[in-house]
């Protein structure tokens, strides 16, 4: 859990640091913070749902690992 933390206070900072320095204003570099890990967040969540839909045999061509080739 404290690793998490950590990379957690290491995104929130990375994220302030350049909208502060793309904008100028603590405002802008503080909204980006707080919005851009919740955006991402749900981008993620998103792209492991279409991951394992296509894992799951939906869209590929190959089965599962454990799973049986039908002849």
């Amino acid at each position: 859990m404290t690793k998490t933390l950590s990379f957690a206070a290491v995104h929130f900072s990375v994220a302030f640091s350049v909208g502060y320095m793309m904008t100028g204003s603590v405002a802008v570099g503080g909204a980006i913070a707080l919005v851009e890990p919740l955006v991402n967040t749900l981008a993620y969540h998103i792209h492991e749902q279409i991951w394992r839909r296509r894992e799951h045999g939906h869209g590929t061509a190959r089965p599962s690992t454990g799973q049986r080739l039908r002849a």
